[in-house]
């Protein structure tokens, strides 16, 4: 029997969601004498090998302790893209009158309603990583936590499977910064902050990498007062610095408090609201503000699968895997955020079908092999394809860079909201 998982908040589509993706009255099935492929993780990337493996007749077993479908559609890609959506079309009204069109006066944001339609639109695609569904592609659903418990062995809720092959698919999580007092005042991340039903009047996101700027954008438009924190002179760090320039002058056009180099002290909580104190530029200053969400990077999830046990080799980065996505056990395998740089879903699929090659037909697919697109969704989207100019440069790559006028950071100060009554010098 499955303990009860709840998503928040307690409603329809939410109960939808987890009837398909964490089935209170699943039975595990009785393990077969031995497995082709045990797949640990129900996210993209154990997803995509379960499913392949069993399309092409390999006995399959997957293993998820939470929910299946992984970050993407409960925590990113699904819900993130619904948000974004809505704020986009909000946008585009009050913009209309640029276009021609007359924009109605007092128009205003039911963010509610906002939030009830990505749960709803959640539910109706989650049959597709549903339990069922993955059992009637003939893998053999296993819910709970799966410890390996030999080299060539995984136990779950009690019974042990046998395999010739495994994959580790156990993705990440949100990485918390050790800020004083945040624990204490309480925080938001992108598990967490899609069960939000009330608009937070302002909002600080630490944290200028995509999520960061997907989600201060998104709220922002759809009527919170948002502040971004980063540590770095500019947003979107990894990005190439004159496209970062050009959402950067976007988001301050729309009202986005920008602070960067900014070095958080601590966090209090003070008559229902939160305090940040932090450091930008040599000034002591402080924030005030509802809601903080936390959008700091991604830790890997290595925790309590016995991987010493199975001879697989990890560290803070996450599991060691050579340039075929093997581990140093010659029968483990491991895809997708658990393993890799990139940590996206369409990076995941292509691991998976990369570990399926190797693992069950003796390929010698390499991951290096792959061209890798992404795309950050903010207005305006930002796309990138392959090497970074200074990538290239790094490997003795010679590169033409052909633009009009790379624009100088100093252009772009930090937006003083000081008129909102957010920040104050100390």
């Amino acid at each position: 029997m499955n303990e009860n998982l709840r998503v928040l908040p307690d409603d329809k589509y939410n109960e939808e969601l987890v009837e398909n993706t964490h089935p209170q009255n699943w039975v595990n099935p009785e393990p077969s004498p031995m497995y082709n492929l045990v797949v640990i993780g129900g996210g993209t990337a154990g997803l995509v090998s379960a499913a392949g493996a069993a399309g092409l007749g390999a006995k399959v077993a997957l293993i998820e302790k939470h929910l299946l479908g992984g970050d993407c559609l409960n925590y990113g890609c699904v819900p993130s893209k619904c948000v974004i959506r809505s704020s986009k079309a909000y946008a585009d009204i009050r913009n209309a009158s640029s276009f021609g069109f007359g924009v109605p006066k007092n128009m205003d944001v039911d963010f509610s309603a906002v939030m009830e339609r990505m749960r709803k639109l959640r539910a109706r695609i989650s049959y597709h990583d549903s339990a069922k569904r993955f059992r009637e592609l003939g893998v053999d659903v296993f819910i709970g936590e799966g410890r390996f418990s030999s080299k060539e062995s995984i136990e779950v809720d009690g019974k042990t499977l046998k395999f010739k092959k495994a994959v580790i698919a156990t993705g990440a999580r949100a990485t918390v910064p050790p800020i004083d007092g945040l624990e204490n005042a309480g925080y938001l991340t992108n598990e967490t902050v899609f069960s939000l039903t009330e608009r937070p009047k302002r909002l600080a996101v630490i944290g200028g990498g995509p999520l960061g700027c997907e989600l201060a954008q998104a709220f922002q438009r759809l009527g919170s007062q948002v502040i971004v924190m980063d540590r770095n002179n500019h947003i979107l760090k990894r990005e190439d610095e004159d496209a970062a320039e050009i959402l950067q002058k976007a988001f301050i056009d729309e009202g986005i408090s920008l602070v960067l180099n900014c070095a958080i002290k601590k966090v209090e909580s003070s008559n229902g609201e939160k305090v940040i104190h932090y450091e930008s530029s040599g000034k002591e200053e402080t924030a005030i503000i509802d809601e903080i969400l936390v959008g700091s990077g991604r830790t890997p999830n290595v925790e309590n699968m016995n991987l010493e046990t199975a001879g697989v080799e990890f560290d803070a980065k996450g599991v060691k895997v050579d340039d075929h996505l093997c581990t140093t056990n010659p029968k483990i395998y491991a895809a997708g955020d658990i393993s890799m740089n990139h940590k996206f879903t369409h990076t995941a699929d292509a691991a998976a079908r990369i570990v399926i090659q190797n693992a069950l037909f003796l390929g010698r697919k390499k991951l290096s092999a792959l061209t890798v697109p992404w795309c950050t969704y903010t207005d305006p989207e930002i796309a990138h394809v392959g090497m970074y100019e200074h990538e290239a440069k790094e490997k003795g790559i010679d590169v033409d860079t052909v633009l009009e006028g790379r624009p100088s950071w100093t252009e772009t100060p930090n937006v003083d909201q000081r008129a909102y009554g957010w920040v104050k010098s100390t």
